[in-house]
């Protein structure tokens, strides 16, 4: 299968590209705008891959992906906050399959909805949100709650490790909604937080205690009704070093107060800026997934699974769910025809692979017994 991914030579562009350049099964396409970064970086790869300069936004796209017979497009150039499904509808229109890493919540969520028909009639499939959220994620629900009668509440916290390779346009996504209203299903019902504000204190298994803010993510609407979610449901990302933290923080606050308008105009200068704190962090990250509720003998139970990503390799995690994906399909396997959100498509066995590859560890603990059990 002939395998495009724009953005190829990105943060998350140039591990996929990376992963699936050797794959004897997939001819690479390293696709972006410039055209000489992109056959640079395909020509330093093992095995044969091909950079191409291509426009997504271009009215010509759609030809562009029949004439270079493409079979699968992977979608890496975000931000997706704010992006429309332009380069879908193009892949719908040349018959192409898609995955994205999208974790824009209106981009994710509202997906299916706008493009299942037009994939369903050109016999395709389209995946939109195969990244640690909600593909990881939701695998990692499924594999804690299996059998389970009831979920009553589901925290997820991802701890990014404060060395770790940055990008502007990841800074940019998550800037889109600092200080901004978010949606969130606690006490059984829906009601209004605040972006990045009000840190609290998270605990992990192999990580350092940190600070963690509620963020905007597709989890936050997908999950309480796909579980069906009794209570509560929670997404925070916890940043190394408390100050950088507290920095996002007193962003929201000034976004609230009128100072701030725009967040996200602050994402080079920050992208730039954090790196002065490297000297208070470490290479490694990781994430935590917490759940609570009835087993399938009913009784009352927690769970927690944890991830250590140490080196630096935390950036690898967003993308493991759309190279295994991709695998699939160059393998020929079946997919119903359609588009979707990422969740449940992946198992989480499928990951212990790539965890392992990268010498991240992983643990499940059992909160009403203290067991730890771990899986790496």
């Amino acid at each position: 299968m002939k395998v495009m991914v724009l953005g190829g030579y990105g943060n998350f562009g140039a591990r996929i590209s990376r992963a699936l350049g050797g794959d004897d099964r997939i001819q690479l396409l390293v696709a972006g705008r410039d055209g000489q970064r992109a056959e640079a970086f395909a020509a330093a790869m093992p095995g044969h891959a091909q950079g191409v300069a291509v426009d997504m936004y271009g009215t010509g796209f759609a030809q562009a992906l029949k004439n270079l017979d493409v079979g699968l497009l992977i979608h890496t150039a975000g931000p997706f906050q704010g992006q429309d499904y332009a380069v879908a509808r193009a892949c719908a229109q040349a018959g192409v399959h898609y995955i994205d890493l999208a974790d824009g919540r209106r981009f994710v969520c509202d997906f299916p909805s706008a493009l299942h028909a037009a994939f369903v009639d050109t016999d395709r499939v389209a995946i939109s949100g195969a990244s640690t959220v909600p593909a990881l994620s939701s695998a990692v629900v499924d594999s804690l709650c299996a059998g389970w009668q009831r979920l009553d509440t589901l925290d997820i916290c991802i701890a990014p490790a404060q060395t770790a390779p940055r990008g502007v346009a990841t800074l940019r996504a998550v800037l889109s909604y600092c200080g901004g209203p978010i949606q969130v299903w606690n006490g059984g019902l829906w009601q209004t937080y605040v972006g990045w504000a009000k840190p609290k204190r998270m605990v992990f298994q192999r990580l350092r205690p940190r600070l963690g803010a509620l963020c905007d993510i597709p989890d936050l609407e997908l999950f309480p009704a796909h579980y069906q979610v009794r209570n509560r449901m929670e997404f925070r990302a916890a940043l190394e070093v408390g100050l950088a933290q507290r920095a996002f923080a007193l962003l929201a606050w000034l976004r609230q107060t009128g100072m701030l308008k725009n967040p996200s105009s602050l994402a080079g200068l920050l992208n730039t800026t954090a790196k002065l704190f490297d000297p208070l962090g470490s290479a490694l990250g990781g994430m935590v997934v917490r759940v609570a509720g009835l087993d399938a003998a009913g009784n009352s139970i927690k769970r927690e699974w944890h991830i250590a990503a140490d080196n630096d390799h935390g950036p690898e995690i967003p993308c493991m769910a759309a190279i295994l994906l991709a695998r699939r399909l160059a393998d020929g396997e079946p997919m119903a025809c359609g588009a979707y959100a990422c969740v449940g498509l992946n198992k989480l066995a499928d990951f212990a692979p790539e965890f392992a590859k990268w010498g991240m560890a992983t643990d499940v603990v059992e909160k009403d017994c203290g067991r730890v059990t771990p899986q790496f």
